[in-house]
């Protein structure tokens, strides 16, 4: 995977040579100035060999660009992830995180106090999926593809993993979708219920 780069473009061709297959979290941890036509970005979403992980939150990345990268790579070579950090879910607050002060803010997100400048993500899937379709206007079949089928085949999985059909490993997740955010009623894992009703 490239992760958090500030490659030039051959150099990301190098990687994707080496079997890089990954961009992880594209777009985040870039630089705020960016070269206007060759740069690591516009590199990784012309290369087809690489599938984009982006965290679709409301705040790692504008609508705009969720947008482009959609258009870029198609649902087929995106995979959303939450990459929701230790202080996700805290109430509103400032706290201490190994030597860093981080706020938790009144609208959920993770950021440098007094400063523009995240500190990880704080939202799960169940908020980060409707956003995705907002931004998109993919349906939510389309999306639950991206955090299911398109990571099973990324990982090399047997073809059944991420899907609902016969045969396939009985991993599910009952929930209502809402335009705000998915409620999750049940998980399943390995045919094993781990979730009910808010008790895991």
């Amino acid at each position: 995977a490239i992760g958090h780069t500030g490659a030039d473009p051959e150099t990301i061709v190098r990687a994707v040579e080496a079997g890089a297959r990954l961009s992880t979290h594209l777009g985040n941890g870039s630089f705020v100035t960016l070269p206007r036509l060759r740069n690591y970005i516009w590199e990784q979403l012309a290369e087809d060999r690489l599938t984009a992980g982006i965290i679709c939150d409301g705040f790692h990345l504008p609508p705009s660009v969720v947008k482009v990268f959609h258009r870029a790579k198609g649902s087929d070579r995106m995979i959303l992830v939450s990459d929701v950090a230790l202080l996700g879910g805290l109430e509103p607050g400032i706290y201490k995180w190994g030597a860093l002060d981080v706020q938790v803010y009144e609208d959920g997100h993770l950021g440098l106090p007094g400063k523009a400048i995240l500190a990880g993500a704080a939202h799960l899937l169940d908020w980060d999926i409707p956003r995705f379709m907002d931004y998109t206007g993919a349906s939510l079949e389309e999306t639950i593809r991206l955090c299911t089928v398109n990571p099973a085949r990324l990982l090399g999985l047997p073809p059944g993993f991420g899907r609902l059909r016969e045969g396939s490993p009985a991993n599910l997740a009952l929930f209502h979708y809402h335009r705000e955010r998915l409620t999750i009623l049940q998980t399943v894992r390995a045919g094993k219920t781990v979730f009910q009703n808010g008790k895991g």
